[in-house]
């Protein structure tokens, strides 16, 4: 039974025999304010009022309250149950359920804002380049990682939907200042198109769900100014230097020089391309090869069909070998693929050997420079820029020509393959000095690239 109805005091309370329960005084109708003596000798108390069912309920306000501090809770209880809250213990157990939602709501945000940073972002289209069979997608991961990831890590950690112009703009700006232009441009790029990308993946459903979980509806790279290199690539070689070039690839020996041969007798195609040719994609009756061109934004490659002119069908077989390995484009008889490397580093010490007998008239050139010469003497020679874009599979992607004109150009890219070769081979023989050709036959019986 509970001692007395007057206020209750800290001495009143202190005198309490252990398992003594004290009256706070009460209004009538608004409940009481209990306390009771545990055997530890610290002071409990409880709110006490009338439930739904008119039965008794007592309310635990705890153990480590003040007198006061008992009295505030209390009253808040009281005015909630003079509000006509009568089951006051359901009301707490459902403000208890509510606080708990909301603090999962709160953590689901706070792990969904992790979770779609733009580290996440960036990660998440490099990824989805892969997924594609873009060739690119390795050197993307990588240029990422060394000038977002590890050079500005607080930014990585950003939420991207958080992110402005004036966040990204010091991240091209470090590039600039250590004079790496041409790195600028492209981590612009990848900036642009991973928002891009994100935002685009919120209405396809055959996006990954990877970059639609970023859920980004605005791009803030979209802004940010191209970053001029300095070397803009225009470079192409005089018919000179062309003629100069072939001449001593005709030189060089077994499968290297025929890989040279025949990346210049088909187009100058790119690298990254032609190390995927297999022996299915020749066809022997048309001579032909077909290249499965996926640069850009397709999602599925395109077939672009090369005519074989004798020459080339030549250089194939002798870089084909013996062993006539599974891949065409090949110093090792078809068991591995000339990467980019291997084949750029074949074409410095041509370039190199020209260099060294007065044979450029410009800078020196690379794959890129040769595959802009191609276009540049076939434009020369009056093809239009249809045909040459059929030639090197670029300028196809319009929907006209995607869809409706299935026309493949197939004698004009013959003859303007043969109208190439001709142009190489009118330059004064197929054959270099003794002196250069020995010299370059010892430099690739004793490197290896």
């Amino acid at each position: 039974m509970a001692k007395g109805k007057g206020q209750l005091t800290a001495r009143g309370l202190a005198a309490l025999a252990t398992g003594e329960w004290a009256n706070d005084a009460a209004t009538h109708g608004a409940g009481v304010l209990q306390a009771r003596k545990l055997a530890s000798g610290a002071i409990s108390f409880y709110y006490r009022y009338t439930g739904p069912n008119r039965k008794q309920d007592r309310l635990s306000l705890g153990s480590t309250l003040t007198l006061a501090e008992a009295r505030a809770e209390a009253a808040v209880l009281a005015r909630r149950y003079q509000a006509g809250e009568r089951d006051l213990r359901g009301a707490l157990l459902a403000d208890e359920a509510a606080a708990a939602r909301e603090l999962a709501l709160a953590n689901a945000a706070a792990s969904a804002r992790s979770a779609a940073t733009l580290g996440a972002l960036m990660n998440a289209y490099v990824s989805s380049l892969k997924d594609a069979g873009k060739i690119s997608a390795g050197n993307v991961g990588k240029a990422v990682t060394l000038h977002i990831e590890r050079a500005w890590p607080a930014l990585w950690e950003r939420p991207a939907s958080e992110i402005e112009l004036d966040d990204l703009i010091p991240v091209l700006a470090r590039l600039v200042r250590l004079k790496k232009l041409r790195e600028a441009g492209k981590i612009r790029s990848y900036l642009r198109a991973a928002y891009a990308a994100a935002i685009r993946a919120k209405q396809d459903a055959a996006a990954p769900d990877s970059l639609r979980a970023v859920n980004l509806s605005r791009n803030p790279a979209q802004d940010l100014a191209t970053v001029d290199s300095g070397t803009p690539r225009e470079h192409a070689l005089s018919v000179a230097e062309l003629r100069a070039y072939w001449r001593r690839i005709v030189a060089l020996p077994g499968a290297r020089g025929a890989m040279l041969r025949f990346h210049l007798l088909i187009g100058a195609q790119r690298i990254s391309q032609m190390a995927r040719l297999v022996a299915t994609d020749i066809d022997h009756d048309h001579q032909s090869i077909r290249i499965l061109d996926i640069k850009g934004r397709r999602k599925r490659p395109r077939a672009h069909i090369v005519p074989l002119i004798p020459q080339a069908m030549a250089a194939l077989q002798e870089m084909q070998g013996e062993k006539a390995g599974a891949f065409l484009f090949t110093i090792t008889d078809g068991i591995d693929p000339a990467t980019y490397h291997v084949f750029r580093g074949l074409l410095d010490h041509v370039v190199d050997a020209m260099d060294a007998a007065g044979e450029l008239d410009g800078p020196r050139f690379t794959p890129g420079d040769l595959r802009r010469t191609v276009e540049t003497r076939l434009a020369a020679a009056g093809y239009s820029e249809e045909v040459r874009g059929h030639v090197q599979s670029h300028g196809l992607s319009g929907v006209q020509k995607r869809h409706y004109n299935k026309y493949e150009y197939d004698a004009e890219k013959r003859d303007a393959i043969e109208a190439l070769f001709n142009l190489l081979s009118d330059g004064g023989g197929t054959a270099v000095t003794t002196q250069a050709a020995t010299s370059e036959t010892s430099f690739l019986n004793t490197t290896t690239i």
